[in-house]
């Protein structure tokens, strides 16, 4: 089977398997962790920061490692190590079924799932992981502005999500931010067609093997999904570091307002740096993770 038959026999694997989605997902969720958490943590700080707390990406990254240590660009990973591994395997398994049904129901007089249909199936795979992404993204986020101190609000993940609870209830508490995650993973339409766009491209104007062209394409669309995606993820980190208890931020838009008027338009693509440069490795390596995982699996 050459490059170009295996390549597209990926694709086709989807429809047929679409079940092994989820463990496939789980995979590709470790490997974002292992690859990509350092990056976020930045990335996080940044955004939540003051503005003279730190003058950019490499003073953020330089200060995190000299007071704290280089485990701390690690800081909130226990919950995302199984959490991500449980979202990605309901982002991407609820993918899978989103085009199988779009395929089956939408598009059954085609020969193949057309682009719109891949961006679909991607923008209903992001809605649906919400229910599971926002605590978890809650609780990673309220860890990693955590900075070194004698006194500190969370000792884990679990003291975390215990007190967020405790102090506005499952709701209000543990989900607070769950229409700032619904916005933020709109991106994902852009993200999957844009996958869908130069996976065929590859396949058709170049002799890369089907790893390689998984990791183009999952590097590539990355960097033009966070495009659209870093604005709102801006909003969504502000919401989430807010006190539950009593939320200066009552809406989406009092938060994006807040974002604007502190630091102009610039202001929503603060952390772009440190989000592009994570980016590409990590879904570089997450696509070819997941993707190889798929064919291994089509027996």
């Amino acid at each position: 089977m050459d490059a170009h038959t295996t390549a597209a026999h990926a694709s086709t694997t989807v429809e047929k398997h679409g079940y092994v989605g989820f463990l496939a997902g789980m995979c590709s969720g470790v490997t974002k962790i292992l690859v990509g958490h350092p990056f976020d943590t930045i990335k996080v700080r940044l955004q939540t920061s003051t503005t003279d707390q730190f003058k950019g990406t490499w003073d953020c990254f330089s200060k995190t490692v000299k007071l704290e240590g280089p485990l701390a660009l690690y800081k909130g990973a226990a919950a995302p190590l199984v959490g991500w591994s449980m979202m990605d395997s309901v982002q991407l398994g609820s993918l899978q079924l989103y085009r199988k049904l779009l395929k089956n129901n939408v598009y059954e007089g085609e020969a193949e799932l057309p682009t719109l249909g891949h961006a679909t199936a991607g923008l209903l795979g992001g809605l649906t992981v919400c229910l599971v992404a926002t605590p978890i993204e809650h609780v990673k986020s309220r860890l990693q502005i955590q900075y070194n101190s004698t006194v500190k609000l969370y000792s884990g993940p679990l003291d975390c999500g215990a007190q967020l609870i405790r102090q506005a209830g499952l709701f209000n508490g543990l989900y607070h931010g769950f229409v700032s995650s619904l916005v933020f993973r709109t991106h994902f339409f852009f993200y999957w067609g844009c996958y869908d766009v130069l996976t065929k491209w590859g396949q058709k104007y170049t002799p890369l093997s089907a790893p390689a062209i998984n990791f183009w394409a999952g590097g590539l669309c990355s960097q033009f999904g966070w495009l659209f995606g870093l604005p709102p993820d801006v909003v969504k980190q502000v919401i989430m570091t807010d006190n539950v208890a009593n939320p200066r931020f009552k809406t989406w838009m009092s938060a994006a307002r807040f974002v604007y008027d502190q630091r102009g338009w610039k202001g929503f693509f603060r952390g772009l740096t440190p989000c592009m440069i994570r980016a590409f490795p990590t879904n570089a390596m997450a696509l070819v993770v997941f993707e190889g995982v798929l064919r291994t699996l089509d027996i």
